[in-house]
C-alpha cells in the first residue's frame, strides 16, 4: 500500500548528479519572470514562474544546473564538513543489522534485513528468532540490479509459505513490477513478471488465493489503455494465474471506483476470503469489499460507515475498525456468513486512546493504540473483556504485530533512546522477550532525557511536544535546537531511535518533535482539525511549539533549526513564510509549495481529499491563504533555507521546489542563502542507496551547523562497544 509517512533520516535522496560541471556562479541564477495570471472565483493570481513547471524545458534544466552548482559551491566549503562526513558515515554504516516487515505464512517467516555496507535491504528467510546465523537470503535487489538503485517495495507470501510475490522499483520511481520467487530455491519463477502493480500515486497490493495458484493484485493502466495523463490513476483489481501470460489476467473489481482509488488487499489465513479496502484518495474515506468462496465481490461498507480497516479472525468473523460516531475508533465483529453491517456487533467501544489497528488471534484481540505520539498495545478477549497491556517500553512505538501460534505475537518496539527490536510476546505468562532480531545502538543515549510537554496553539488546543536533551542541559536560551513535525494524512510521528539525533545531542543540541493536528494522534477529529479548510491549524500548532522552545529558554530563534519532508515540507514552507523571524535555518525536503497547482499533478489529485481543491470556493480561499509560494513577500528577511527535490518523485513534483526557490531568492532581503539541492536520479526518498543517504545528511548537517553558528567537535563523541559479528 501507499505509505504516507513522515519523512525521516531513513527516507532520503541521492547525491546531486545534474550537470553542474565547470566554474560555479558567485550567486544563484535569477529566474526569469513571465506574465501569467489565473483567476479563481474572482481572485486574480499571478504566476510568473509557471514556466518552471516543465521538466523538459531546456531553460528549466539550465536554471536547475546553475542552482545545483551554486549549492555545491556553498556546501562543499563549509567548515567542519569532513569531520561531519566521517561521523555520519560511521553512524549510518553501523554494521549491526536492522529487521523490518516480518510476515509468516505456512510456517515460513520472512523479513527485510538492512545491513551496511549493503545499499538496499534484502528479503531473507528468518531461520530462527534466536540465532541470526540460520537466516538465508531470498531476494537481494543489489544482485538483481548491481547499481544499487533497485529496492523492494513490499512482498507477500503465499498461504503455504512456498512462494513469495515481490514488488521492486528503481530510481525512487516507486513504479513496481511483481516477480514470483520460490522460497526453497531462492530463485525467481520463469515468465512470472506482472508489470505496474505498485506506484507512487495509489500504492499497490496483492493477495494470494487459497491454493497458491494465483493472486489478486492492483493494476494500473497499461500501454495505450488510457492517455498519458490517466496512467497513474484509475487503479483496478485483477487476478493473475501463475503460468499464464499477464496479458490474459482477468478483471476482478474497480471499474466503478473513483479516479483516485487506492486499494489494499488482504486474504484470510485459509485464503477463502479476500478484503479489498478502497480509499478515496488520501483523505481517509474508505469503501470495503469482500470476496468469498462463491467467487463474487460484495460491498460491506461505504464511506459513510467510516470503516477504516478490517482483519480476518479465526472464528468465522472479521473485525472492523470503525470511526462512525467514534472519532478514536471502535471495533466491530462481522460474521463472514452474513457480511452486512447490520449484522455487525460492537466488541470494543470507543475509549480514551485512539485505536489504529486490530489483530485478532484465537482467543483475543490486540489493539494498537495511539497516545498522542507514543503508542501502546492493549488486549481484550473476543467479547471485549479487558486483558491488560503488553509490557512495552515507556514513551515508545509499537508495531509489527505478527501472529505466532494461537495467541502469541511478534512485536517490534523501540523508543527515542533505544533502537527498535523484535520481541516475542507470550500470552500465557504476559512476558515480552527480545529476539536476536535487534540492532545495537551506534550511540549510547542512556544519558538523554525525554521530556513530554504541551504547547498551546492559537485556538487554545494543547499540542504534544517531545523534547530530547542531555541530562543537565541548561535552559539558558543558547542551545542549538532542531524541531520537526508533519501534521497530515492521518500520520503520527512516533518515537524512534536516530543515530543522527544522537550525534546532534552529543554536540550540545536539543531535539524536539511536534505532534500536530492533521495526524492520527487523537483520532479522526484531530485529523479533521488539520485538513481541508482547517489546514492552517497545523501551522499554528507548529509555531506554538517553536515559541515554547524559545519562551522556555531551550533556545532562541537564531539557534532554532526546523526540518520536514513531503507534507512536512509544506509545513516548512508555511512556517518560514508566516513567521520568518522565528527560525535560524530551515531544511525543506521534497515539499509542496504551490497549493493552487498541485492538484494538476498525478499524485496531487489524490491529495485533494486531504488538502482540498481550487474548484471549491471555500477550499480555494483556504489554500491560497497559506500556499507558501504565494505568501512570500518582497523585502522580507528570510532565514537560511535548504530545499531538496528528486526528478523521479511520483508524489511531489519537483517544480514545487523550483518555483519556491525562485520566488524566495527574488524576494529575500537577507544575505542568508536560499539553496536548491535538485537531484536528477531520485524520487520522494524511498529506495535511496545507503551511500546516497550519507551524502545528503552530510549536506544537511553541515548546512545546519553552519547556519546556527555551530562547530562540529569530534571529541564530543561517545563511543560504544562494537556490535557482535553477524
Amino acid at each position: 500500500m501507499k505509505s504516507r509517512i513522515a519523512m525521516t533520516t531513513a527516507a532520503l535522496l541521492l547525491p546531486l548528479v545534474s550537470g553542474a560541471a565547470g566554474k560555479a556562479p558567485a550567486k544563484p541564477a535569477a529566474a526569469e519572470k513571465q506574465p501569467v495570471e489565473t483567476t479563481y472565483h474572482g481572485t486574480a493570481v499571478a504566476d510568473p514562474y509557471q514556466w518552471m513547471e516543465s521538466a523538459t524545458d531546456p531553460k528549466v534544466q539550465q536554471w536547475t544546473d546553475s542552482q545545483n552548482a551554486y549549492t555545491r559551491t556553498y556546501l562543499d566549503k563549509l567548515p567542519g564538513r569532513e569531520p561531519l562526513r566521517q561521523r555520519i558515515t560511521e553512524l549510518l554504516s553501523w554494521k549491526s543489522p536492522s529487521y523490518g516487515g516480518l510476515d509468516e505464512r505456512g510456517g515460513t517467516l520472512l523479513g527485510l534485513k538492512f545491513q551496511p555496507p549493503k545499499q538496499q535491504p534484502t528479503l531473507i528467510v528468518v531461520g530462527s528468532l534466536d540465532d541470526t546465523s540460520k537466516e538465508r537470503v531470498l531476494v537481494d535487489p543489489t544482485v538483481v540490479d548491481t547499481s544499487g538503485k533497485t529496492t523492494i517495495d513490499w512482498f507477500q507470501l503465499s498461504h503455504d509459505g512456498k512462494k513469495v510475490a515481490v514488488s521492486m522499483s528503481k530510481g525512487g520511481t516507486e513504479s513496481g513490477d511483481v516477480s514470483v520467487w520460490d522460497v526453497a530455491s531462492a530463485k525467481a519463477m520463469p515468465n512470472e513478471l506482472v508489470p505496474r502493480v505498485n506506484g507512487g500515486t495509489a500504492g499497490g497490493s496483492l493477495a494470494w488465493n487459497a491454493k497458491g495458484t494465483g493472486f489478486f493484485y492492483t493494476r494500473y493502466p497499461r500501454g495505450e489503455e488510457r492517455p498519458p495523463v490517466d496512467r497513474e490513476v484509475y487503479q483496478q483489481v485483477y487476478f493473475h494465474t501463475l503460468g499464464t501470460p499477464t496479458e490474459k489476467d482477468t478483471y476482478a473489481l474497480g471499474k466503478d471506483f473513483p479516479r483516485i482509488a487506492m486499494t489494499d488487499l488482504e486474504s484470510s489465513d485459509d485464503g477463502q476470503y479476500t478484503f479489498a479496502r478502497v480509499a478515496n484518495g488520501d483523505g481517509g474515506e474508505f469503501d470495503l469489499y469482500l470476496h468469498g468462496p462463491k467467487g463474487t465481490w460484495t460491498q460491506v461498507a461505504k464511506y459513510a460507515d467510516k470503516v477504516v480497516s478490517a482483519r480476518f479472525g479465526s472464528d468465522g468473523a472479521a473485525y472492523l475498525l470503525s470511526r462512525k460516531d467514534a472519532s478514536k475508533g471502535k471495533v466491530l465483529r462481522l460474521p463472514l456468513a452474513t457480511p452486512t453491517l447490520d449484522k455487525a456487533t460492537v466488541v470494543v467501544p470507543e475509549g480514551k486512546a485512539t485505536v489504529q489497528a486490530v489483530v485478532p488471534t484465537k482467543s483475543r484481540l490486540y489493539l494498537l493504540e495511539q497516545l498522542g505520539g507514543p503508542s501502546q498495545l492493549r488486549m481484550v478477549d473476543l467479547t471485549g473483556k479487558e486483558l491488560g497491556l503488553v509490557p512495552t517500553l515507556p514513551v515508545s512505538a509499537v508495531g509489527g504485530l505478527v501472529r505466532q501460534g494461537a495467541d502469541d505475537l511478534l512485536v517490534v518496539n523501540g523508543s527515542f533512546t533505544q533502537p527498535a527490536a523484535w520481541f516475542r510476546y507470550s500470552a500465557a505468562d504476559n512476558k515480552l522477550t527480545k529476539t536476536a532480531l535487534a540492532r545495537t545502538a551506534p550511540i549510547d543515549m542512556s544519558d538523554v532525557e525525554v521530556v513530554r510537554t504541551e504547547a498551546t496553539s492559537k485556538d487554545g488546543t494543547k499540542v504534544p511536544l517531545t523534547i530530547l536533551k542531555k541530562k543537565g542541559t541548561k535552559l539558558n536560551g543558547n542551545n542549538p535546537t532542531w524541531l520537526t513535525g508533519y501534521g497530515g494524512f492521518n500520520v503520527s510521528i512516533n518515537p524512534g531511535y536516530s543515530a543522527l539525533t544522537g550525534m546532534w545531542l552529543e554536540q550540545g543540541g536539543v531535539f524536539a518533535v511536534a505532534n500536530l493536528r492533521g495526524g492520527s494522534e487523537f483520532g479522526e477529529e484531530w485529523h479533521k482539525g488539520g485538513s481541508l479548510t482547517n489546514k492552517q491549524n497545523v501551522f499554528d500548532d507548529f509555531y506554538a511549539c517553536a515559541k515554547l522552545l524559545t519562551d522556555q529558554k531551550y533556545t532562541q530563534p537564531k539557534k532554532l533549526a526546523i526540518q520536514g519532508g513531503s507534507n512536512g515540507g509544506l509545513l516548512m514552507g508555511a512556517a518560514l513564510t508566516q513567521h520568518p523571524e522565528q527560525y535560524g535555518a530551515v531544511v525543506a525536503r521534497v515539499g509542496i509549495y504551490d497549493m493552487l497547482r498541485t492538484e494538476l499533478t498525478p499524485n496531487g489529485q489524490f491529495n485533494v481529499t486531504e488538502y482540498g481543491s481550487v474548484k471549491d470556493p471555500e477550499q480555494f480561499k483556504a489554500l491560497y491563504a497559506y500556499s507558501p509560494v504565494h505568501r512570500v513577500k518582497d523585502g522580507t528577511k528570510y532565514p537560511s533555507v535548504l530545499f531538496t527535490s528528486g526528478a523521479n518523485d511520483p508524489r511531489v513534483d519537483p517544480f514545487h521546489s523550483r518555483k519556491m526557490v525562485a520566488r524566495m531568492q527574488a524576494a529575500t532581503a537577507s544575505p542568508k542563502p536560499i539553496l536548491l539541492r535538485a537531484n536528477a536520479e531520485t524520487g520522494h526518498g524511498m529506495g535511496t542507496p545507503l551511500s546516497a543517504r550519507i551524502e545528503e545528511e552530510v549536506d544537511v548537517y553541515s548546512f545546519v551547523f553552519n547556519e546556527l553558528g555551530m562547530t562540529y567537535k569530534p571529541n564530543a563523541t561517545k563511543k560504544v562497544s562494537a556490535p557482535a559479528p553477524q
